[in-house]
Parts: C-alpha cells; sequence; structure tokens
C-alpha cells in the first residue's frame, strides 16, 4: 500500500509539474537561508572566537589612566604585580605613533608597542619569521623591532626583512622578526604594528610610566583573589582612587562572548525558519487544491473500498516528497552559498552533518505537519457527496 501511494504522488508531482516547482520554492528557500545562515554565522562564530581566546582566557587586563600626581605604573608596581603567588608573568604595553623609514621610504602614523618577552612566551604563534624579544633586549635596551605583515609587504616587498635596519622615530632598530598577518577577525590588528622592547620604549618614545599591563594566571579558578591582590597594590600606587585604573578579567569576557554568539546563532536560524513554514504553508495550500480537484479520484477510490488511513496516507506521502525535493535542492544551494559567502568574507567554513540532517529534518517535518490536514480532510470525504459531482 505504501509503494503505490508513492508511485501515484510522484505521478501526480509530475502531472502538475509547475505548481510542484512553485509550492517547493518555499522550501527551497527555507532550508537553503538555514544551511547558509548557521554555516556562516558558525564560521564567523569560530573565527571570532579564535580571535577572542588569543587574548587569554588566562589573563587579567590592566587599564591605568592615572592621577595628577601619578600618570600610570612604574616599573616597580609591575614588578610587585608580577611577584603575587598566582601570577606566571606580567606583560607591560607602551605605545605610540611614529612614522618608520626604510631607504628612501617612508611610512607615517606606524603604531609602535613596547613589549617584553612574556607577550611571545604567551602567545608563540604570534611570529612569522625571526626571533621574539627576550630577556637580554629588555635589560640592554636593545634597539631592535619586530615588524607587522603590511609593513613588511610595503617596505620589504620581494626582501627578507630580517636582520635589515629601520628608523623610528629618529632611532636605528634592527629588524628581529616578522609578525603573522591578522585576519579580518581580528579584535586588535598588528598588520602595520612595530613592536620594540618596552625598556627601549621608555626611552625612545619619551614615555616615563607604563599605561596597560597583561597579568598571566597560573590558575584560572583563583582569579578573583588575584584580582583582589592586584586592586590592593594599585590601590597604595594611587593613593585608593579607585577611578585610577580598569581590570578586567578576560576569562569572564570571552565566556560572555561565546553566549552572547551562541545565542545570535539561535535566533539567525529561527529567522530562517520562518521561510520553512511559509513554504509550509504553501504546500497546504497545493494540497488542499489538489484535494478540490481530485474530488471525484477521492470519490471513486473510497466507493472501491479505499480506507481513510490509505488516502490519507497517500495525501501525506505527497507532501513529505515535495519537501524532501525541496530539501534536498535547499540544501545543495545553501552549500553553495555559503561557500560562496565565505570566500567573499574571507573565513573559512564547513557544512557540518548536523546542520545539514536539521535542515533536512526540518523539511520533512513541515510535509508531515502542513499536509496533515488537507490529508485528513480528504479522507473524510463523503464518497456519495464526491461521486455527484460527476
Amino acid at each position: 500500500m505504501i509503494y503505490e501511494s508513492i508511485r501515484m504522488s510522484l505521478m501526480n508531482i509530475r502531472k502538475n509539474k509547475l505548481r510542484s516547482v512553485l509550492t517547493m520554492l518555499g522550501i527551497v528557500i527555507g532550508v537553503a537561508s538555514i544551511i547558509a545562515l548557521i554555516t556562516i554565522v558558525q564560521g564567523a562564530t569560530n573565527n571570532i572566537s579564535n580571535e577572542v581566546i588569543k587574548l587569554g582566557g588566562n589573563k587579567i587586563y590592566v587599564n591605568v589612566f592615572g592621577t595628577p600626581l601619578k600618570q600610570g605604573l612604574t616599573q616597580h608596581d609591575a614588578e610587585q604585580i608580577a611577584a603575587l603567588g598566582n601570577i606566571s608573568g606580567v606583560s607591560p604595553t607602551i605605545s605610540g605613533k611614529t612614522a618608520v623609514i626604510y631607504k628612501n621610504k617612508v611610512l607615517e602614523d606606524i603604531v609602535i608597542e613596547g613589549k617584553n618577552e612574556v607577550y611571545f612566551k604567551a602567545d608563540p604563534e604570534l611570529l612569522s619569521s625571526g626571533r621574539a624579544i627576550n630577556i637580554l633586549d629588555l635589560e640592554s635596551r636593545n634597539q631592535v623591532a619586530i615588524i607587522g605583515s603590511d609593513i613588511v609587504r610595503e617596505l620589504f616587498f620581494g626582501i627578507n626583512p630580517i636582520g635589515e635596519k629601520i628608523i623610528v622615530n629618529g632611532m636605528t632598530y634592527t629588524v628581529i622578526g616578522t609578525l603573522k598577518a591578522s585576519t579580518g577577525f581580528s579584535l586588535g590588528s598588528t598588520n602595520d604594528t612595530v613592536i620594540i622592547p618596552y625598556t627601549t620604549a621608555l626611552r625612545s618614545l619619551v614615555v616615563k610610566n607604563i599605561s596597560t599591563l597583561d597579568a598571566y594566571l597560573k590558575d584560572t579558578n583563583l582569579a578573583d583573589q588575584t584580582i583582589l591582590e592586584i586592586k590592593g597594590i594599585l590601590n597604595q600606587a594611587f593613593n585608593y582612587n579607585e577611578d585610577a585604573y580598569n581590570i578586567y578579567n578576560m576569562g569572564d569576557i570571552i565566556a560572555s562572548f561565546q553566549s552572547i554568539m551562541s545565542m545570535m546563532s539561535m535566533l539567525l536560524a529561527g529567522i530562517a525558519a520562518i521561510s520553512l513554514v511559509v513554504g509550509g504553508i504553501g504546500i497546504m495550500n497545493m494540497m488542499l487544491v489538489s484535494i478540490t480537484e481530485r474530488t471525484i479520484e477521492i470519490g471513486l477510490r473510497k466507493a472501491l473500498g479505499a480506507t481513510p488511513f490509505a488516502i490519507r496516507l497517500q495525501f501525506i506521502i505527497e507532501s513529505i516528497i515535495l519537501s524532501l525535493i525541496g530539501g534536498i535542492i535547499g540544501l545543495i544551494m545553501g552549500a553553495l552559498l555559503s561557500y560562496l559567502l565565505a570566500v567573499i568574507i574571507g573565513i573559512g567554513v564547513s557544512v557540518s552533518l548536523s546542520t545539514n540532517l536539521l535542515a533536512v529534518g526540518f523539511s520533512a517535518s513541515v510535509g508531515i505537519i502542513f499536509g496533515y490536514m488537507p490529508a485528513r480532510k480528504a479522507s473524510r470525504l463523503n464518497p456519495i457527496d464526491a461521486l455527484r459531482s460527476l
């Protein structure tokens, strides 16, 4: 009976090709939308999450505004924070902007950052080539520099920059390394940045104090207690003026961000699912029209002994077939659209099996749900009333 119902359903779909295609269109658009939106959002979320995670879930970020009496942290303050029991290391940041010169080429408004060896130990993947800043560079205030990918391209196109000399703020630096290119989703691009030892930066940028500092945790479970200890040091440094600084636990920020992105993914998938519901309504309308057109057929089948269940089964199967065909076409279109958008946006994506099963399963469910009412109506037709239209 099921085989016969499938055969008759396919026959009726082929008989009304244009109407069937227009009916499936809503399902195709709905499934393609779900596949594309979920895939792109997941790809973008993964890219952004990776960049956020690079900030370090084991890091406490200290931003100092200072007071009229004290503009920022001293090296002694940084050493006190580094000496705390749960701190594995601290990375001060000295920053400014100036021109960078190589031979007869000049780049204006380049970001100069002073860092230490801890910054590179915390993220070994920062470097593309060369070496990182080490403790000897800091102690000797060596004039060495690590440059971003944009600077490499503009100043050293076709040339190996390692060992070359550049002029930064009137001082000559030796290039010892290059940074990997930041992606389009990077929260802090280093493509046009020059990194030098922070002890050298204090002198060359004419800066006396440290304005920002990253403190790396040994145990993230003790983050709250460590923040209280850091506050104790900062309160003494700034005479208990808590407006002089801000402290952020990057682990909490990362967790909050990931939670928000998960909710955004669910929201977008829900919006895309609305088009599937619209497609389901289209299927229901077509099935109701089909019942009206096939009233005589239904009446004859019931007069010849077809049960209400058999009639209902045929129309439900026909609705499911329309939904599944639309779902498969939508899946292919959604995958192609996802790939195209990923190339344009510049993110890596892959259509997961769970997303495919969700979209096709949802489309089949739409066929069952929206096909049931017309099927029930067809199964309840009185054969005598149906045959009166002969």
